[in-house]
């Protein structure tokens, strides 16, 4: 291809089902020569183009219906999570709609297998013919349509010969039931698609648990701002139609929506959610801020320098989506092994049929042992080897605090050999704690709590928290009044009281508030971000499991420093987002499997790109729709039981793939030979996936 301006493009592609469908459209697409690469993200079934600039959206739309895919073009259309919750739910209702057929059908069946025959047995077919063929047309749209659009474009996937399996033993039955055979397999046809469409249901529940990220990333950013004009009058102006040098007026409270520099008043910036670390943070006259980034004390005036999607949080969503893309290589052993699956299928069905035809049989015969074929080889416990497993871990650690977004996390979880983790709100609590209020006298603790409860700063919340532990009643006081930036006053028996900034040097770089009355200062408060209560434990027990532990923080190195010491852990400090994405890419050309651990938006890119990651419950809405598991409460323990549960898993996982292909290794050969029937078959393909059910259930006692 020739040296040619090129453009990113991304589509959603429902339609991805496994890894013959990722190598299908990374090969396919690049036969077109205005594309020059193709990136499938097989989590998010989202495929990103980087094509030549000149290449309409229709050509690139008939690129992929060429090959026999559907695919939109995101944020042109519909809202994409809408779409993607329509599709969990029309599997669900399908789910509902088979098992409730198949359930009456079951109850006619028995009264023929019990010996119904001449016109009752007619009549108790037709009855079973009426459910099933409905069920068969309503449940079985999934399958029928990717059929249809593989075989349409002359190729095929999973689905075609499920949907001809299905087809085929519906016709058959119906043409028993109106010549008054002896046989129809209507039960067999809905108890097939009860099961399929059981496993599709359950990979599609992880997957809508992954997706999502960027959107809620940006969400942190403000939706607009008041802008000071040249004639002195200020407007609001949307986020989106920010631009480089306008003048915002940023209030006490409120969020910015532009990067900029400070050009008027001094305040203190909430920067947790870029840097992680808690304290407040001074700004003043020529200091750059960032957008996301919330003003605590007083009012301030910035000047844009970046607006919309040049921001440094868009550049962070930036990091995260191409983190996220890299990840989404990863692809299950069970999709490795549907690749071959369609083409077997049908040679099998094919080489049965034949074969029963030239030994003389009859076409009906043959067709019944070909339908049987098809059916026994449904991929349904090899399908359900994976998500049983799964859904039963993720439900034992939900009940030990952890929650599973991503069933796939638990396979990379089980690999890890490093963990990267993040110091405030990860390895502390992430929330300020008045130290030695024990030692305060009641009055000064009354007095402390009527003036804190009337103020939503940051330090005020952490003394109400604090002195509610011990039954304070607050003190009476009138006339309360806050200054943004200085504390809070009131009048109390005559006399004036004050929380605020302690004396300018008092404290130095600490983090502390006081209480003066009349100007005198009565009491001082620190304030510390206290580690979890069992850090260290989570820490030794990850050193069993041979996981080498480490901390990545965007915090000062003396902020750093006394956690390091006391967990025994070495730190890189200061760290922005991009670092910490460099210090993942150095692990990984080591060779080692990284498991990051964090919670603020700075963790985000890096919490996208760890092998595994995991976030707190406390994180922000950022951290935790970027990490594949969320672990809830003030313990850390749940970490190390995450990866202990993983690897338990992956053992049973093994185990269900050998079951698996144990059963097709006798099936096969039975139903080829003719021994089996399609209802059989069906039994028998049901009987496999209870057999793989039960052995994932083996994992509610791994924790115990």
């Amino acid at each position: 291809m020739t040296a040619t301006a090129l453009v990113e493009r991304d589509f959603a592609v429902p339609d991805i089902r496994c890894a013959g469908c990722i190598a299908k459209l990374e090969q396919g697409l690049v036969r077109d020569r205005r594309v020059a690469a193709a990136r499938v993200n097989f989590t998010e079934k989202r495929v990103h183009l980087s094509c030549t600039a000149d290449t309409d959206m229709p050509d690139l739309i008939g690129a992929f219906s060429n090959l026999g895919f559907e695919a939109h073009p995101i944020g042109s259309g519909p809202d994409e999570a809408d779409a993607e919750a329509e599709t969990s739910r029309e599997l669900l209702r399908a789910v509902a709609v088979s098992g409730f057929a198949m359930m009456n059908i079951m109850l006619l069946s028995v009264s023929v297998w019990s010996g119904a025959a001449g016109a009752t047995r007619d009549l108790f077919h037709w009855l079973s013919a009426a459910i099933a063929l409905p069920t068969v047309a309503y449940a079985g749209r999934p399958f029928f349509r990717s059929a249809w659009r593989a075989l349409r474009h002359g190729r095929t996937n999973m689905d075609v010969p499920i949907s001809i399996g299905v087809a085929l033993v519906c016709a058959i039955s119906l043409y028993e039931t109106a010549t008054s055979g002896p046989h129809a397999y209507f039960d067999g046809a809905a108890m097939l698609l009860f099961f399929l469409l059981c496993g599709r249901w359950l990979d599609s529940v992880m997957r809508d648990r992954a997706r999502g990220g960027v959107t809620a990333l940006l969400r942190n950013m403000g939706t607009g701002a008041m802008v000071l004009g040249d004639d002195g009058r200020s407007r609001w102006v949307d986020a989106t139609a920010l631009e480089p040098d306008m003048v915002m007026l940023v209030a006490a409270g409120e969020r910015l929506s532009a990067d900029g520099v400070v050009i008027g008043g001094a305040s203190q910036l909430d920067l947790s959610l870029l840097t992680g670390e808690s304290a407040p943070q001074p700004v003043h006259p020529d200091d750059r801020v960032h957008a996301g980034t919330l003003n605590l004390d007083t009012p301030i005036r910035v000047r844009v320098t970046a607006a919309g999607g040049d921001t440094a949080i868009a550049d962070i969503a930036r990091l995260m989506g191409e983190a996220a893309q890299g990840k989404s290589r990863y692809v299950r052993i069970a999709d490795r092994a549907a690749r071959l699956y369609a083409p077997a299928v049908h040679c099998l069905a094919l080489m049965a049929f034949a074969g029963w035809m030239i030994a003389g049989t009859g076409w009906h015969h043959s067709l019944l042992i070909a339908a049987a074929v098809l059916i026994i080889t449904c991929p349904c416990a090899l399908g359900l080897a994976v998500p049983a497993a799964q859904i039963v871990a993720a439900g034992e650690l939900m009940r030990a605090g952890v929650l599973i977004k991503d069933g796939s996390a638990l396979e990379r979880l089980a690999e890890v050999d490093r963990a990267l983790v993040d110091k405030t709100g990860t390895l502390t609590l992430g929330r300020p704690e008045a130290i030695g209020l024990e030692r305060l006298d009641i009055w000064v603790k009354s007095l402390i709590l009527a003036l804190s409860q009337a103020s939503r700063h940051p330090l005020s919340e952490a003394l109400t928290r604090g002195l509610q532990a011990y039954d304070v009643r607050p003190a009476e006081v009138t006339s309360l009044r806050e200054t943004p930036g200085f504390g809070i006053e009131a009048h109390w028996a005559g006399r004036i009281v004050t929380l605020g900034r302690p004396q300018a040097g008092d404290m130095g770089d600490a983090l502390a508030t006081a209480l003066s009355v009349d100007g005198k200062a009565v009491a001082t408060i620190r304030f510390a971000d206290r580690l979890r209560p069992d850090a260290a434990d989570a820490i030794d027990a990850l050193g069993r499991q041979r996981i080498e532990a480490m901390i990545l923080s965007g915090d000062r190195a003396e902020a750093v420093a006394p956690v390091a010491r006391q967990l025994g852990l070495t730190a890189q400090t200061g760290m922005s987002p991009q670092d910490k994405l460099d210090a993942i890419d150095r692990q990984v050309a080591l060779g080692r499997k990284v498991l990051m651990i964090g919670d603020g938006l700075n963790d985000g890119p890096a919490l996208a790109a760890g092998h595994a990651s995991m976030a707190p419950g406390s994180a922000s809405d950022v951290g935790k729709n970027a990490a594949d598991c969320i672990f809830l409460g003030d313990r850390m323990m749940p970490v190390a039981q995450a990866v202990h549960m993983a690897r338990r898993t992956q053992a049973i996982v093994r185990q269900n793939f050998l079951l698996a292909i144990g059963y097709n290794a006798v099936a096969v050969p039975l139903a080829f030979l003719g021994f089996v029937t399609p209802l059989v078959a069906a039994i028998a393909m049901s009987g496999s996936s209870l057999i793989v059910v039960g052995n994932a259930l083996r994992l509610k006692r791994a924790l115990r």
